[in-house]
């Protein structure tokens, strides 16, 4: 296929169904704007903020343009293919949705829009702990779908939820790790968000001038009744808070990960991890994957961004598959992460935008875009498949001796 068909497909494949605004949609920082107009501020703040000053929420997107490409020329890249396989199984694209809490408040019934999405693809998506949309039901709409659990330091609390989602079919659980205690999200107080959504003014105004989303929702909870936390044990409507459900996370420990690895008979993949001896611990606790993550931003204040830490995570990796999310918004930014050590990458928040403004047509977009994007940049690149990329094709600008490679920096 030429460049100029890949160039289109991402606009040709949109249904007619789709909503047209989609049309304008011409890479993944577009959706952000087009998302904030059409959610209610509070729901917007709480996706698209981090945590106290930002720092690791700017630097997850700054890291990328410290990393340049050295294209190879005359490479036959006419057999290009995204076909990528992780942990035993064969997915059509490299990179997955992972867990998003805030998916149903972005979109009605948007779990099973993203799943279907994932599905279609061949793609995984990762269902949420903190989903309002009970895991046996995307299981049954999506049959990527993997399960992600935020979990206390519990036995009791361990063993029924590991019943319960192997009964829902799933073979992938990812357990969540790096969020021992609610973090200090400043900016949902400013925003005004909070579980339950507490009636005010200000927010009669945000929906009222929003009707689309808020007829969405009113269709959905007449259809499917109140939202509900759905999977972090007993059913607790969403007007009640999720804070109750927590437990104490802050008592998970190794040892729980050795129980869950004794008790689950799937893959065991373990998200948040930053520090390269954490992954040899995990690695040695026989865990199937490690996803590097600093949560989006969403936790510690300064944490590193997970692209700085790969290739030593990848290192102490040994069989473990070795994914990361965080601050990707571009095909090149999958593959900078592939070069570095990356099997397999996740793209979070442009999905909920994408959702917010056309449900499972947003979703799909997305999807259509990266493709469009990757196949574009590895022929570019001189590459026919995402395996080929290796640290050999990128330099990182701040530290590359441009006098000894004959090149004047000034020049650059």
């Amino acid at each position: 296929m030429s460049s100029v068909s890949y160039e289109n497909a991402a606009t040709a494949a949109l249904s007619s169904s789709a909503p047209r605004i989609l049309q304008s949609m011409l890479a993944l920082d577009d959706f952000e704007d087009a998302a904030r107009r059409g959610i209610p501020r509070p729901i917007f703040g709480y996706i698209n903020g981090g945590v106290e000053t930002n720092a690791s929420l700017r630097d997850n997107r700054a890291v990328w343009d410290e990393l340049q490409f050295i294209p190879k020329t005359l490479i036959d890249t006419g057999d290009r293919t995204l076909a990528t396989t992780l942990m035993g199984k064969h997915y059509d694209l490299p990179f997955g949705i992972p867990p998003m809490g805030g998916t149903a408040m972005a979109c009605a019934d948007g779990d099973v829009a993203l799943a279907r999405a994932a599905a279609r693809n061949n793609i995984p998506m990762v269902v949420s702990g903190a989903a309002l949309t009970a895991l046996e039901r995307v299981k049954q709409e999506g049959k990527t779908a993997w399960f992600q659990a935020y979990l206390p330091g519990e036995d009791d609390v361990i063993k029924k939820l590991l019943e319960r989602v192997e009964k829902g079919g799933y073979d992938t659980l990812v357990l969540t790790v790096d969020v021992q205690v609610l973090a200090n999200r400043e900016n949902n107080v400013r925003t005004g968000f909070s579980t339950p959504l507490r009636p005010s003014l200000r927010l009669a105004w945000d929906m009222a001038i929003r009707p689309r989303w808020c007829l969405s929702m009113l269709r959905h909870t007449l259809t499917h009744g109140m939202p509900h936390f759905e999977n972090m044990g007993p059913r607790v409507p969403m007007i009640s808070g999720l804070n109750r459900q927590a437990g104490r996370r802050d008592r998970l420990s190794w040892k729980h990960v050795e129980l869950m690895r004794q008790l689950w008979k799937g893959k065991l993949v373990l998200k948040g991890i930053l520090d390269p001896q954490d992954a040899a611990r995990a690695r040695d606790a026989g865990v199937d994957g490690v996803m590097v993550s600093n949560h989006g931003g969403r936790q510690l204040d300064g944490a590193v961004s997970p692209l700085r830490m790969l290739p030593g995570v990848k290192a102490n990796a040994g069989n473990m598959a070795v994914m990361m999310d965080s601050g990707i918004r571009r095909g090149t930014d999958v593959l900078k992460a592939l070069a570095l050590g990356a099997d397999f990458v996740f793209i979070g928040r442009p999905f909920l935008y994408a959702i917010s403004i056309g449900a499972e047509h947003g979703a799909q977009h997305v999807i259509n875009l990266m493709r469009s994007e990757l196949m574009t940049d590895m022929a570019l690149i001189g590459i026919n498949s995402p395996k080929e990329m290796r640290p050999e094709l990128l330099i990182d600008r701040r530290n590359y001796d441009w006098q000894a490679a004959g090149v004047s920096k000034n020049n650059q």
